[in-house]
């Protein structure tokens, strides 16, 4: 056939193993690569004729690319087009001459390490037997090319590469660098890491021998063993020469390696070289090289594939733990002692333990001493690291000086195992990583602190006969576990699920230490101050009356509440003085006056900001025992929990920039797990939660369905929802942080109002609602259907704005009463909304069956277990606070089954974030639920995807 093209090839090979191909016309013109790769490969099957052969550019050149294997595959036995005529240029040629020889190596393992450019990162190969024709620089391309196609086989292999790091693992010296190769024979280094077998009969071990009863030189001697029988040991000399038992027959035409082994030992370890020619080997060490010999020299000589013989307990001291153990210097805490308190002061006795031997002052001041690294003590070798011990010192010096440490600190060392920070900051905390702390307590205060940890073996306390109804077991332990702290000093959260009746329990326990106090003849005038949210108060008042009608309770609320001088006489004949947290706030001078006999926080969570002059405030109050109620210690961050903690126990979580350090950042950024089990055994004594589907609950509560209620968006919705992303994004890259972070929380409300309602976001008055909302539509259909059937509901939504248009649609729809709880609602006025909802027995004209309230006014607290149904319009997305909502009806007192329904707008971010939190597990299910916070920190891509708007989902 004639040929229509002539092509000159021209090949450079690139350092990383790939070849550069380009192909020049009859003219000395590049031809176009694509042109080039027709010609080329249109016969190369390996390429799939081309299509894998990427065009690239090199030097400002267009061009081919082949990897190491392709260009491997093609060279060997180039296929071109027929009716092309090919020319090579000088590397090309060379290529195509190496390239079959190469490919029948890599087929028949003809190849091995090349010992002396050998590096662990870039593995580095060779030819066993390359053509003796072959030039200098031939056998340094074939090596190149050889060394970069093994790497890309182990890189695109999975199977192969398992495989070869397995060999690796088996053999240290392939992971070691250059830095002894001149040391070795190619041949024996290829017989250490495993390529060619080696043929003597026997090995060249070490064997080191400690001295006897610690006293001494350590003993080093040679032997030779075995391969086949590797229990079979016989002592040589360094030249070979056999010591007591002679050497086997066949064993004689080797012995000339033992010399060779020998050399190899010293250059490896040049302080093992003996000091007299006739003994190159030193025979004897003292405690120094030992040392050296076991901890570096070891690891050394097993890189280079020799065996040592070590003392059996070496590998046991490499694991030894050095512990630090506190033991209790007095009896501290008997039975006697009715408070305790974190700050209370114990004497201790310090001592250094290795693994379960206790070192005396003696021992210990003798290690010190003597300097060593290895000391034999009570007939063992111990390891000693006398900078550990130096710094064990400091810190057993400075405890001493303190006189004593506070409980707070033997709880931390107790249950985390770390020293206490006023031992010595930073220092102590590099220390406590690298050291086991253990305290020693006497029988009273370790059954005490089991009792805390476990919550088990509490005492329990005989119920009051002052109250008027019936605990369940659970709750009796509750009341009885605030009791037993109060005992100590120590406050406490009882965190139980929602409905569980945390008021029920504290009310028992006021009950009860009021006729304690009685019992104990103390003085009267100590009132206890329980403060709430403000939508509660009516609640809190109409328990107390049910449950302890002869508790004397006063209420600190109104215009005409007592103030400055007045205060003090308006509680003097009070057991209870209820208030609110806003006037915590304004009335701060009059309540942080009275030393109160117990402080309660209810719904504890509203002191989650420690920076807010609310939480400020309720700090400054002062007490003899202090509780907090909550069901969501944590709703957003770790840092709340460290607000509840540091009120309940000023102090024992340390400062919060310590705790944010030790512990929020690990957790929150890393999730890292150690950190998060320190948390969770650090607040175990003082927080006591149970959940609704505890076995040992046994509420037999009805059953709770969810579901999800997904509506899609009306084309006017949809067209708005576009307009407020496109505007968002416009503005966001020029933004600073801050105001990234405010622009993307006010696209979040406009978005959540906007999928409820356009009229929410156009701040319409008195608009038109149908048509335009199928979340809506949707709610009436469902409320319509219950209500028929005799159901009664709750409407959860965090827009006030939204909570006044659904009251006056329902009421418009349905034609009858609903009602609308909000911040803005008086409590008198609150308290006959709740009656007139719960109470079953009003005329219908004076009932509710339709309950609006907005999250954060009606979302905790309330008793509401008429509503059979709870629908949550627009999400929170904090589990935590829909869960505590939805729990106003799922809790004690409910007899019916509960359907909670959650609605979600398809297409929109409402979907996105409820699928990431139906997958989200990990932190939030073992300390903490999330909030909204994390979506201001997405990146804009990150953004733009949970923004986007699909389309599908629209009318």
């Amino acid at each position: 056939m004639t040929a229509l093209h002539t092509v000159t090839i021209h090949a450079q090979w690139i350092e990383d193993g790939s070849v550069f191909i380009r192909a020049l016309g009859p003219d000395g013109q590049d031809l176009q690569p694509e042109l080039s790769r027709n010609i080329l490969f249109g016969w190369h099957a390996e390429s799939f004729y081309g299509a894998l052969i990427p065009v690239t550019d090199e030097r400002h050149q267009r061009g081919l690319i082949l990897d190491a294997s392709m260009a491997l595959d093609f060279f060997a036995s180039p296929t071109v087009l027929e009716h092309a005529y090919v020319t090579w240029d000088e590397t090309a040629v060379s290529l195509t001459r190496l390239a079959p020889i190469l490919s029948q190596s890599l087929r028949e393992g003809l190849y091995a390490p090349d010992p002396f450019g050998w590096d662990p990162e870039r593995s580095r190969w060779k030819l066993f037997e390359p053509p003796a024709e072959w030039s200098e620089s031939d056998l340094r391309l074939a090596n190149d090319w050889l060394s970069s196609a093994l790497q890309q086989l182990l890189r695109d292999k999975p199977d192969i590469r398992q495989a070869w790091d397995r060999i690796v693992s088996a053999y240290p010296l392939l992971q070691t660098t250059n830095a002894d190769r001149d040391r070795w024979l190619e041949d024996e280094w290829l017989v250490t890491v495993g390529w060619k077998q080696d043929a003597a009969p026997f090995r060249t071990c070490l064997k080191l021998d400690e001295p006897a009863f610690g006293t001494g030189s350590w003993k080093l001697s040679i032997w030779l063993q075995d391969r086949d029988l590797e229990s079979a040991l016989i002592a040589c000399s360094p030249s070979g020469e056999a010591i007591d038992d002679p050497f086997p027959p066949h064993w004689s035409g080797w012995l000339d390696r033992v010399e060779k082994d020998v050399q190899r030992w010293i250059k490896l370890l040049p302080w093992l070289a003996g000091s007299d020619p006739a003994h190159p080997l030193r025979t004897t060490l003292d405690d120094d090289m030992a040392w050296t010999l076991l901890s570096e020299g070891s690891v050394r000589l097993a890189e280079a594939g020799y065996t040592l013989f070590l003392p059996s307990w070496w590998e046991k001291l490499k694991k030894a733990q050095i512990g630090l153990k506190a033991s209790m210097a007095q009896n501290i805490g008997s039975p006697r002692e009715s408070l305790l308190g974190l700050n209370s002061i114990m004497q201790f006795d310090w001592k250094l333990a290795v693994d379960d031997v206790e070192l005396t002052d003696d021992e210990f001041n003798e290690l010190l001493a003597q300097k060593k690294r290895l000391a034999y003590i009570r007939g063992r070798w111990v390891q000693v690291d006398q900078e550990l011990l130096r710094r064990v010192q400091q810190v057993i010096s400075k405890a001493e000086k303190k006189n004593g440490l506070t409980f707070r600190d033997v709880l931390e060392m107790h249950l985390l195992g770390t020293l206490p920070d006023e031992l010595g900051g930073q220092e102590v905390e590099d220390l406590s990583s690298i050291l086991q702390v253990s305290v020693e307590l006497n029988q009273h205060l370790s059954q005490m602190i089991e009792q805390l940890t476990t919550h088990e073996h509490m005492p329990s306390i005989t119920p009051p006969d002052t109250f008027r109804g019936t605990l369940r077991n659970y709750q009796l332990a509750g009341s009885s576990w605030l009791t037993f702290l109060r005992r100590f000093g120590l406050g406490g959260c009882l965190a139980d699920d929602m409905g569980l009746g945390k008021t029920v329990q504290f009310i028992a326990y006021l009950l009860h230490v009021k006729e304690s106090d009685q019992q104990q003849g103390a003085s009267a005038g100590t009132p206890s101050l329980l403060v709430c949210p403000t939508s509660v108060l009516g609640n809190w008042q109409k328990e107390l009356q049910r449950f302890a009608p002869e508790l004397k309770v006063h209420l600190h609320y109104g215009t005409n509440r007592a103030k400055e001088h007045d205060f003090p006489a308006s509680i003097r004949d009070a057991d209870l003085v209820l208030t609110s947290y806003t006037l915590a706030h304004l009335d701060t001078e009059e309540l942080a006056g009275v030393y109160w006999n117990t402080i309660c926080l209810d719904e504890a969570q509203n002191i989650k900001n420690v920076h807010t002059k609310q939480a400020q405030s309720i700090r400054r109050l002062d007490g003899h025992h202090r509780i907090a109620l909550t069901g969501t210690p944590i709703e957003n961050r770790l840092t709340e929990l460290w607000s509840i903690f540091d009120f309940l126990n000023p102090g024992y979580l340390g400062s919060l920039r310590t705790f944010q350090h030790r512990f929020v950042i690990p957790i929150e950024k890393n999730n890292d797990s150690r950190s998060i089990e320190g948390v969770q055994r650090l607040v175990r004594p003082f927080l006591l939660r149970r959940v609704k589907n505890d076995p040992s609950i046994q509420l037999d509560l009805p059953d709770k369905n969810e579901a999800k209620e997904y509506v899609s968006l009306t084309a006017e919705q949809a067209a708005l929802y576009e307009n407020i992303i496109q505007d968002m994004f416009s503005r966001i890259e020029s933004a600073s942080p801050m105001e990234r972070r405010g622009l993307i929380f006010a696209v979040l409300t406009k978005l959540k109002q906007l999928c409820n309602h356009p009229a929410l976001l156009l701040r319409e008055k008195n608009a038109q609602w149908r048509g335009r909302s199928n979340k809506i539509e949707r709610l009436l259909e469902q409320i319509e259907e219950l209500r028929q059937e005799g159901g009664q509901c709750l409407v959860f939504t965090q827009f006030v704005e939204m909570g006044h248009l659904l009251q006056a649609i329902l009421e418009e729809e349905r034609k009858e009463r609903v009602f609308f709880l909000h911040g803005g609602v008086p409590k008198g006025k609150r308290d006959e909304m709740i009656s007139h909802f719960q109470d079953l027995s009003l005329p219908a004209e004076q009932r509710c069956g339709i309950f609006l309230l907005s999250l954060k006014a009606g979302g905790t607290g309330l008793n509401l277990t008429a509503a059979n149904h709870v629908f949550h319009v627009d999400r929170w997305w904090n589990p935590a606070v829909e869960n505590q909502a939805t729990d106003r009806a799922y809790r004690i007192g409910q007899t019916r089954n509960v359907q909670v329904h959650k609605f979600v707008t398809l297409g929109t971010l409402e979907e996105r974030i409820d699928e990431m939190l139906e997958r989200k597990q990990g932190i939030n299910d073992q300390i903490m639920n999330g909030g909204e916070n994390w979506i201001t920190e997405l990146s804009t891509e990150e953004l733009r995807d949970l923004f986007a708007l699909r389309r599908e989902w629209i009318e």
